[in-house]
């Protein structure tokens, strides 16, 4: 694969680390998935909505999508964070060429929502390059607002169509976020994120059912579990079975390339869907810390203080992430977490500059 990459910024910022009460905000990254000569697309370009809640999985699922050739089709990514600084980008697979839009410092559905048509528009200048778009949303929007701008925007609807909305799910946390009581005015992300899906991702089914000090749920409560999961998913969202997954690894054949979005099915969900005039609101209880700075780590120190953070602030926590430079290593050291649930390593194949 080549090593060439065009980058456009259109806004500045990444997330780090977003505490409870703290807001997202984002960024976008386009990339492409072959080095064999790009032919000329026709047609509209094809676009997945790649969405789901704060720390479901997308980002995983997105670099098994690129490290996957099985369907030999050519993506330029925008990614969309809610921080002032990005951290997707520094993750994403290196496998292969790419090309890069960040959409940052807001959420994609509605503050920095002009930059969505513009950056489609600036793609739309490299046609040649790739055959459909996957915009990932951070985990704090709406898909709505984002589908909308597909049909009321004249020259995005001439030039691009939605094929689906995926929705990554995290199985341990769904049904309290589903369950979350919102301000007056406020909707629920992942209510909407779920209703909207056109495949859902019940992602971090082994997750499910553990217990603290190794006290384990039994298998046929895990099952149990999971099953009452799915129905209330089935209950907001009818048409879709969820697929069972760990690490977000699904056959990205089911997800990209499917024709599954219907505009029919979505007016009779949510008739003011075309709706220009109705006002988005987000929690605004909810906002983000990042901080970025030079220098490497000490390995023993860095996993001490982790230990620390969560056994004293562990259930505060309601999203973290992170690159850090190790010293002695080349390799990137990637952490994130929801809660108590943390996870934090080398990134095999990602080394620093």
């Amino acid at each position: 694969f080549g090593s060439r990459r065009f980058r456009f910024k259109v806004r500045q910022g990444q997330t780090f680390i977003a505490a409870r009460g703290a807001r997202v905000r984002g960024t976008r990254r386009l990339r492409m998935a072959s080095d064999e000569e790009p032919l000329e697309p026709a047609g509209k370009i094809p676009v997945t909505i790649l969405t789901g809640f704060l720390g479901s999985g997308k980002t995983t699922l997105l670099n098994n999508i690129l490290n996957d050739d099985s369907h030999q089709t050519r993506f330029a990514i925008i990614e969309n964070e809610f921080g002032e600084i990005g951290v997707d980008d520094k993750i994403l697979s290196e496998r292969s060429n790419e090309e890069i839009i960040e959409v940052m410092n807001g959420c994609i559905c509605c503050t920095v929502r002009g930059d969505l048509v513009v950056s489609l528009k600036r793609l739309h200048e490299k046609l040649a390059q790739f055959d459909a778009v996957i915009i990932e949303t951070t985990g704090l929007a709406d898909p709505a607002p984002v589908a909308q701008t597909f049909f009321v925007d004249d020259w995005v609807a001439q030039n691009y169509v939605i094929d689906g909305i995926i929705t990554v799910v995290d199985a341990v946390h769904i049904l309290a976020r589903l369950d979350e009581e919102k301000p007056e005015g406020v909707e629920n992300e992942a209510q909407e994120q779920v209703a909207f899906a056109d495949r859902i991702l019940l992602n971090k089914t082994d997750l499910v059912g553990k217990g603290p000090e190794g006290k384990d749920a039994s298998e046929s409560e895990k099952e149990a579990s999971l099953v009452a999961i799915e129905k209330r998913l089935k209950e907001i969202s009818p048409s879709v079975q969820p697929i069972r997954c760990q690490y977000s690894k699904v056959d990205p054949r089911q997800l990209v390339g499917i024709s599954a979005f219907s505009l029919d099915r979505v007016l009779e969900m949510d008739p003011e869907f075309k709706n220009t005039e109705g006002e988005h609101m987000h929690d605004q209880r909810v906002s983000s810390v990042s901080r970025k700075f030079e220098g490497d780590l000490d390995l023993n120190t860095l996993n001490s203080f982790f230990g620390v953070l969560l056994q004293t602030e562990g259930a505060n926590l309601y999203r973290y992430k992170g690159v850090l430079s190790v010293r002695g290593m080349d390799e990137k050291y990637v952490f994130q977490g929801v809660g108590m649930l943390f996870s934090g390593g080398f990134l095999k194949g990602a080394s620093w500059p």
